[in-house]
Formats: C-alpha cells, sequence, structure tokens
C-alpha cells in the first residue's frame, strides 16, 4: 500500500502544537472598512457554530453542558470584547450554508485549514497544529500495508474524508466507512465493526484517556494540518479582531493556560 502522506520522520514529534510563533496581525484591512465587528458588538453576542461532538474541541459532558478547548478559548475572546457567546449547534456539512445565511458568525471547532475552506472563508491565523492519523484497536495493525483488504471510518465532510478519497490508500482498502462525528466512528472501532478509523490525532488521544482505551495510532499515512476559525468573507473586521484577541492571549499567557487544561502540560 503506497503511503500517501508526509512519513512519521518529517512529522513533529509532538502531536499538538500551541501556534504561538509566526502568528501576523493583518494590518492590511483598516477597522472601519466593513460594520462586521460593530454588527456583533451591537448585538452583544458571538454566535459561534460548532458541530457538537468533537472532544475535546467542543462536545457535551456527563451534565449535559457544553464545554471544550474551543469553548473554553472562545468564551475567553469574547470575555475580553465584553460580548457574549453563544453556541450554535450545526451540521458540519453545512457550515458554509449557515455561515452565509447569517445563522452564526463564525465556525470555530477545530476547523482544518484547506484550499476549499480559506477560498470559502475567511480565517483567523493558525491557533493549534494537529496530525491526521489512522487509529486502530487492533495491535496487529501496524503499518498502512497491514489495512489492505480492511475497513476504515472517517467522519463526513471532514478534511480527512478529502484526503482518504483523494489517496492511493482508498483503492486498496475493502470499504471507507462514513460517519457523522469522529466519536461515533470510534465506537464502531470498539465495537469491531471498523478496522481503523482515520481521524484528527486530538480526538483520538482524547478518547483514550477518556474512555480508558489503548488504541494505537500508526506511524505512516501521517499528516500535519492546522486549526483555524472562519468567518464569512466580508466580515474582514471581525476576524481580525478576533484574531487579535488570540494573538493577546499567546502573549500575556492565557492561551497556554487553556491548553494545558485540555491536553496537559
Amino acid at each position: 500500500m503506497n503511503k500517501f502522506f508526509a512519513s512519521a520522520a518529517s512529522v513533529a514529534a509532538i502531536a499538538i502544537t500551541v501556534v504561538i510563533s509566526g502568528c501576523s496581525e493583518k494590518k492590511d484591512v483598516p477597522l472601519n472598512q466593513d460594520p462586521s465587528f460593530e454588527n456583533v458588538k451591537n448585538a452583544g453576542t458571538l454566535v459561534m457554530g460548532h458541530m457538537g461532538d468533537f472532544p475535546p474541541m467542543v462536545f457535551t459532558d456527563k451534565d449535559g453542558d457544553v464545554v471544550g478547548f474551543d469553548v473554553d478559548l472562545a468564551t475567553e475572546v469574547c470575555s475580553r470584547l465584553g460580548i457574549k457567546l453563544k453556541l450554535q449547534l450545526i451540521n458540519w456539512a453545512d457550515k458554509e450554508k449557515d455561515l452565509y445565511s447569517g445563522n452564526i458568525d463564525c465556525v470555530w471547532n477545530g476547523m482544518s485549514v484547506d484550499e476549499n475552506r480559506a477560498s470559502a472563508m475567511n480565517l483567523t491565523d493558525p491557533y493549534l497544529t494537529n496530525r491526521l492519523v489512522f487509529t486502530v484497536k487492533n495491535k496487529s495493525y501496524n503499518s498502512l500495508d497491514s489495512l489492505k483488504g480492511k475497513k476504515v471510518g472517517v467522519q463526513k465532510a471532514s478534511t480527512a474524508w478529502s484526503m482518504l478519497e483523494q489517496s492511493d490508500v482508498k483503492k486498496d482498502l475493502k470499504e471507507i466507512g462514513l460517519y457523522e462525528s469522529m466519536s461515533l466512528a470510534l465506537e464502531a472501532l470498539e465495537k469491531d465493526s471498523l478496522d481503523a478509523v482515520y481521524m484528527d490525532e486530538v480526538a483520538a488521544k482524547y478518547w483514550n484517556v477518556s474512555h480508558n482505551k489503548d488504541y494505537v495510532v500508526l506511524e505512516d499515512g501521517l499528516h500535519n494540518e492546522f486549526y483555524a476559525v472562519g468567518f464569512r468573507k466580508t466580515d474582514k473586521t471581525l476576524r481580525d479582531t478576533i484574531n487579535a484577541v488570540l494573538t493577546s492571549m499567546k502573549k500575556d499567557g492565557r492561551f497556554v493556560e487553556i491548553t494545558s487544561k485540555w491536553f496537559g502540560k
């Protein structure tokens, strides 16, 4: 089976890295060019679109509260801007439709950057790095070659899905199973309905910790990517304002505090 992503030697050893350096404050757009931030400020609320089942980024806890790394980040951003945060559950496949219909102000839920999303939305600077990985329950699967003729699950409308569909690996698989969330795919893996899940490493690692599992990440088929927040193309001042607050949080240490809470030291 051909390797279609970067080799293990070329990816970072740490799965999750806070993107602190290299953040550029976008100064090419005057803050008075469009009313997007003023509209949110006057409304007193930022409506954050999320998929609802992507631990540890955004998910519902045992008490029924929507929590997660992105929720804490967005809450802090809104607090600094003097506005409230409203969490709006959306169908992830329809995120752009919800954004441009005005149902939400932004898409903020561990959203990976790719060419299509960068073209459709106004994105912040990346705020986290992540890897796409093959996660397996059966430890006899130790390489992409060992998945030949097997069934691999993936989340619908995810970058993992599009990467897998475009790869040379697809032709060697028995089947690709599509799921509404990575959590549902992992549940199928747990029940042996799948042989592997191609997914975000942040979710795979959190699943192991929260479910007391020891599922393995294969050290090939890896792909580095970045998370960003998405806004309408016209909403540059809103994007720039949120981006500037995130940058200030990285400089004063609050961003690292939230990261440590969800991912450890």
